[in-house]
């Protein structure tokens, strides 16, 4: 529920007593308000040229000329250590440190609205919402645009004396509310940030932050109707409902981010939560993973001659190891042309492949009506005949189905939570998975990703690449072979063992061992070229990659590699 309903009653209560009745469970305060703002719009209205109406085209804001939005100075025993701006000069981000605490604090800045800027802000919000859903874009306005127009003639309509500085932050607070996810606008729009966690009302706002891990922010829901309201309306904006009957909710958000949602203590006993993932605009290269020391280049060279040789491969690891950022980096190397189905619960593969298929599940409309679930998406997308099939993740029948896909001669590639290649072969083989172990050597690779510390920072690492060689005719054991270990100590990957999946390439391609060597070493060498010169751009590497495929010869000549 928003906090700003109170000049809507206004205009259609004349009479203090009739406003008490109407803003509950706001009286006082928004009483109190109105009479703050009553008395500072006496004062000013007295001061000639201090407010006047706004009108005419407004331009953007000028620091020089009007002074800083937004003012912060950090508590005592707090001292600033970065800060940056999301949107200049509305909205900035400081990340404070307290030495005796030892912790971190994400203060987000905006502009301090005055008790009578609160008051327009009220009457202009409702208006100027209600005014949207009857405007046609047609004339070409981005939305931005089209509620600067209509706040400026609202204001002049209603002759709400205003100045300058007031105009923008009410503009401001109009384009986040209206446009935006209010109060957690900022975090939407920090690039820096993973993860946003909100465990209930009365309760700080967590972050994660690339730089600095968990946060604790100064953004709350104080109130509990205004956070409950807050997770109704994020539901919707994703398309979905959110009730007491139906309390819990997991969606994809507009710019594709996924959330999960809760509504009021019917789950979870502080009041409404909601967890939002969020979605990179440009995705993660392999080229990224290397630079980041997720994965070394010898290691996605392997990568690369294993997928576009269609070997299939399941990415395990914990919560937030980075499983499915790793499954759609490497997804640059299949082949341009090759027909990929995806099948995900909510969208977070993106492709630059024109013969791709991204399906995703679907709820059911009424009881199990209409449900589609991943194992209705996998069997679809069998008779669609894909070379290469992404499932998001397998928990259930669906994986079955795609291991039967694999021994029919499709590749696959999928993830899984798992800390190591015993666990995932135990997830994979024991309920309610229960992929028969005579089926499980159909997979050809499984790689292990974890979150671990080096030297006190927080990464993301590939602990190991392991291969599964087939059934042992005694013991009726899986015999696997670690090719590829993380080196702890030295934060490097060494290659340990010996490639089954590369030794099959070798002999299907009709390679001999030193060009197989060369080839690999020829991948190696264009991806560290990438490294080293920064082309990190997802279409920039995509179009290295699918290059490199067409005439290896050609791309290495122009990009200046020499030959070996």
């Amino acid at each position: 529920m928003t906090k700003f309903p109170i000049a809507l009653i206004k205009k259609e209560a004349k009479e203090e007593k009739e406003l008490v009745e109407k803003l509950e469970p706001y009286e006082e305060e928004a009483i109190e308000r109105i009479r703050e703002a009553k008395k500072e719009k006496e004062i000013l209205e007295t001061k000639k040229g201090k407010r006047k109406l706004i009108g005419g085209k407004i331009e953007e804001y000028k620091v020089e000329e009007l002074g800083d939005l937004i003012e912060f100075t950090p508590p005592e025993g707090w001292r600033v250590v970065e800060e940056y701006w999301i949107r200049e000069p509305y909205c900035k981000v400081f990340i404070t440190y307290n030495d005796e605490e030892q912790d971190y604090l994400y203060v987000v800045a905006e502009p301090r609205l005055t008790p009578y800027e609160l008051e327009v802000y009220g009457q202009i919000f409702m208006i100027i919402r209600d005014e949207l859903e009857k405007i046609e874009t047609a004339d070409g306005l981005g939305r931005e645009e089209i509620i600067k127009d209509v706040y400026t003639k609202v204001l002049k309509e209603l002759k709400l004396p205003l100045d300058e500085k007031g105009y923008f932050k009410i503009l401001y607070y109009l384009f986040r509310d209206l446009l935006g996810y209010g109060k957690i606008s900022a975090f939407m729009n920090d690039k820096m940030l993973e993860d946003i966690s909100c465990n209930g009302y009365k309760k700080p706002i967590y972050v994660f932050h690339r730089s600095y891990t968990n946060l604790r922010t100064n953004i709350a829901f104080e109130d509990e109707d205004e956070l409950d309201s807050f997770v109704i309306n994020l539901a919707q904006k994703c398309g979905k409902h959110l009730s007491v009957a139906e309390p819990m909710v997991d969606a994809t958000m507009p710019d594709g981010s996924r959330i999960q949602l809760t509504l009021a203590k019917e789950v979870t006993d502080h009041g409404s939560t909601f967890t939002i993932r969020k979605f990179r605009e440009e995705p993660v290269t392999p080229v990224d993973l290397i630079a980041w020391k997720t994965f070394s280049a010898e290691q996605m060279a392997y990568l690369w001659l294993c997928i576009e040789n269609k070997k299939s491969l399941i990415f395990a690891g914990g919560t937030a190891s980075g499983k499915t950022t790793s499954m759609n980096a490497v997804s640059l190397f299949i082949p341009r042309r090759a027909k990929i189905v995806t099948i995900e619960d909510t969208r977070e593969l993106t492709l630059p492949h024109e013969n791709w298929i991204p399906a995703v599940t679907r709820d059911a409309f009424h009881g199990e009506k209409g449900k589609i679930d991943m194992y209705d998406l996998l069997r679809a997308a069998l008779r669609q005949r894909p070379e290469y099939i992404l499932v998001g993740e397998v928990r259930g029948r669906e994986a079955l189905t795609l291991f039967q896909a694999m021994t029919t001669g499709h590749t696959t590639y999928s993830t899984l939570h798992a800390d190591s290649v015993s666990g995932a072969i135990h997830r994979l083989e024991n309920p309610p998975i229960e992929v028969p172990r005579a089926m499980l050597e159909a997979l050809n690779i499984i790689s292990i990703q974890a979150q671990t510390y080096v030297h006190d920072r927080r990464v993301r690492r590939n602990i190991e690449i392991a291969e599964i060689v087939g059934l042992d005719a005694h013991t009726k054991m899986l015999r696997t072979s670690t090719v590829f270990q993380w080196d702890s100590v030295k934060d490097e990957h060494i290659m340990v063992g010996t490639s089954k999946a590369l030794e099959e390439i070798r002999r299907h391609r009709g390679w001999s061992v030193k060009e197989l060597t060369e080839e690999l070493e020829r991948r190696k060498k264009v991806l560290e070229f990438m490294v080293g010169h920064n082309i990190r751009d997802f279409r920039n590497v995509t179009n290295v990659i699918h290059a490199y495929q067409i005439s290896p010869e050609k791309a290495m000549k122009f990009l200046n590699i020499p030959e070996l």
